[in-house]
Parts: C-alpha cells; sequence; structure tokens
C-alpha cells in the first residue's frame, strides 16, 4: 500500500476500507500492535470506531488482515520472479533474494513487519500469527520447488540455508549489527547456489 503521494491527499482518495488498513499500517509499523488502539487508528484514518468495526469485528481481525496484504505482497514477488525468468529457477531465487535485498533499507528504519508482529503475538492461536505462519510455510515450499527446478541437491536443505540468509540478513539490518547487508545477502545467496549447481547440461536454471 504505500505510495509517493503525500498522505492526506492519497488516504482521501481511498474507500472507507482501504483507508482504516492503511492507516493501521502505518501505526503498526511504527509504534507497535499492541500500544496502538482502535481509537487511535479511527483518528488516522479519519474515521470512527464504530465505522471500523464495521468493516473488522475485532482489532485482531484487522491486524490478520493487515498481515495478509503484506503476505501478499511477499507472494507476488514468487510470481515476479517466475514470470521474468520462466524455466531458469537459478535466477528466479536470485531475483527473490534481490527483492529482499532491495527492502532492507526500509526495514533498517520500520524492522520487518512479521518479525515484529510475531514478537508481539506470542499466542499461537491469534488469527494475525496464524497468517504469518501460512504465509512462512507457503514461502519455503515455493522456494524449495525453486531449488528442486535447478536441480540442487536437497532441495529442502538448500531452501533452509537460503531462508536463514535471508531472514538473518533482515534481522541484522533491523539491528544494525551487520554494514552492507544487501550486498553481502546477494554474494551469499549466489554461494549458496553456485555451491550446489549441476554440471552443465544437466537440469536447472
Amino acid at each position: 500500500m504505500a505510495s509517493t503521494a503525500r498522505r492526506p491527499d492519497r488516504v482521501a482518495k481511498l474507500p472507507p476500507r482501504e483507508r482504516i488498513l492503511d492507516a493501521a499500517e502505518e501505526l503498526f509499523q511504527n509504534e507497535g500492535i499492541q500500544r496502538v488502539g482502535v481509537q487511535a487508528i479511527a483518528e488516522k484514518a479519519g474515521t470512527t470506531k464504530m465505522a471500523i468495526y464495521r468493516h473488522f469485528d475485532t482489532k485482531d481481525a484487522l491486524v490478520a488482515e493487515w498481515l495478509r496484504i503484506v503476505a501478499a505482497d511477499y507472494q507476488a514477488a514468487f510470481d515476479r520472479a517466475e514470470a521474468e525468468h520462466p524455466g531458469r529457477p537459478r535466477e528466479q531465487i536470485l531475483a527473490l533474494a534481490r527483492f529482499i535485498a532491495e527492502g532492507l533499507p526500509e526495514i533498517s528504519y520500520r524492522g520487518c513487519p512479521f518479525i515484529n508482529s510475531l514478537a508481539e503475538l506470542p499466542d499461537r492461536s491469534h488469527p494475525a500469527r496464524q497468517v504469518i505462519e501460512e504465509h512462512k510455510a507457503r514461502q519455503t515450499r515455493r522456494l524449495t520447488a525453486m531449488c528442486a527446478g535447478a536441480g540442487l541437491p536437497d532441495p529442502e536443505q538448500t531452501a533452509a540455508e537460503i531462508t536463514f540468509v535471508l531472514e538473518g540478513a533482515q534481522v541484522s539490518t533491523q539491528n544494525g549489527s551487520i554494514d552492507q547487508t544487501g550486498d553481502r545477502l546477494m554474494r551469499m545467496v549466489e554461494r549458496i547456489v553456485d555451491r550446489h549447481r549441476p554440471a552443465r547440461g544437466a537440469a536447472g536454471g
């Protein structure tokens, strides 16, 4: 839902439900889920608490819907990687890594929405936490399939290694412990993929 337009101009043109989600996104990202109340969201969205509850039964439902939108953005990155590099799973994997690397500057000051949300939602039955867990499982399945398509041995292990690098880079960027995280991330993923790359003429990208 990001936009280069000034927020008041952009938000004024949004339908009520999207305006609420836009306000919730900004507040949850900047202040955290637990610290933000429904009244604050209503004020930011230029609406009322009653209007929010017409669209979302509870605050938990609103949090879950916001995270579904975030998850959809990540899944769209998989779709783009596959569309832009058809039949080339190695390049698809690198495109995904590049998507994460290019998003690190924003994470440096706002943090990863999934990591931040998990820290605030210890109850695994929370609907928003379930959204995150389902998204991560789907992401792992898609990455594993790419590794298999590239002919990499033990696709599950290779996908796990890449996931550790991608998620570790996000945490390290958020806490400021490592510099040049984007460049380092890309080099590490390239090494993982090329270390297991099949010989020329074998299957894969």
